[in-house]
């Protein structure tokens, strides 16, 4: 799967580019969702390569209430190039809250 981020903070962070594997499967009634960055030779010079290592998303039901479900998400992601710290934490911040939101409003 290859996927594309749009520049952060004014751009101070460039739009980034991530191609992964990613496999989803059937887990306890619920999915379980897993993947790693690939190295592939085609690059955009438009994007900053980024690299997500080893990650995966649990979403399983709650026993008590097979209408609600817990998604419980570990990743770990290296932006690459050259960015400030502080902004780095800014901008996963945001976009992990944007990410919960969009999909509270998928669901």
């Amino acid at each position: 799967m290859r996927y594309t981020t749009a520049g952060q903070l004014w751009n101070i962070i460039s739009p980034r580019e991530f191609v992964d594997f990613s496999y989803t499967v059937g887990y306890k009634d619920g999915l379980l969702s897993c993947g790693i960055s690939l190295d592939w030779s085609e690059k955009r010079p438009e994007f900053v390569r980024g690299y997500n290592h080893p990650c995966g998303w649990f979403c399983v039901p709650l026993k008590d209430n097979s209408d609600q479900s817990v998604l419980t998400g570990y990743i770990q992601t290296d932006l690459r190039g050259i960015i400030p710290q502080s902004a780095v934490d800014t901008a996963m911040a945001s976009t992990l809250i944007n990410f919960y939101g969009d999909l509270r409003k998928a669901l």
